[in-house]
Parts: C-alpha cells; sequence; structure tokens
C-alpha cells in the first residue's frame, strides 16, 4: 500500500460507518475519480481492506488504509468496527 502524498489535502470527511451502516456499494469492487485519493481510518475494531484483488491488509485503530486514485477496491468488517473516510485531492 502506497502511502499519502505529501502534496494532498483533506476535502471531504464520510459519517462514522458500522458493520451494520457502511454502504452496500463500499463492499464490492469500486474505485475513487481521478486525483482523488482516500483514508480509512478504523475508530473501533477492525476492517479488511482489500486492494485490486491482490493486497489485502487489515485495518485497526493507528493502521489506516490509503486509497490511491483510480485504484480498484473493496472492505469487509470484521466483526464489530466503527470507521470513516477522509477524502484528498492534489493541491
Amino acid at each position: 500500500m502506497k502511502p499519502l502524498p505529501d502534496d494532498v489535502k483533506s476535502y471531504k470527511l464520510t459519517p462514522m460507518f458500522t458493520h451494520e451502516t457502511v454502504p452496500p456499494g463500499f463492499l464490492k469492487n469500486h474505485r475513487t475519480k481521478e486525483n482523488v485519493w482516500g483514508l480509512i481510518q478504523v475508530v473501533e475494531g477492525k476492517l479488511e481492506y482489500n486492494i485490486e484483488n491482490d493486497e489485502t491488509y487489515i485495518l485497526e485503530p493507528g493502521k489506516n488504509g490509503v486509497i490511491e486514485p483510480k485504484i480498484t477496491h473493496s472492505i469487509r468488517p470484521l466483526g464489530q468496527v466503527t470507521f470513516f473516510i477522509e477524502f484528498y485531492k492534489k493541491v
């Protein structure tokens, strides 16, 4: 997983999601638009983060997931979880 670039700026936060409220589209393969990065931040619990079907990471508090522009990815709650996503654009 690549790090979040230094030349991006936060512009949007999602609401807090739980294993019960995660949008169904997040559970399927999807991608962000060009020049849009995301940072998945887990507040409680664990979340599986899959990148283009060949990289899998377990996210938990203190271990965030970086979403690259236009890269296919999905998530899967591992039990009870609370998380949000912060979106960034290049400045």
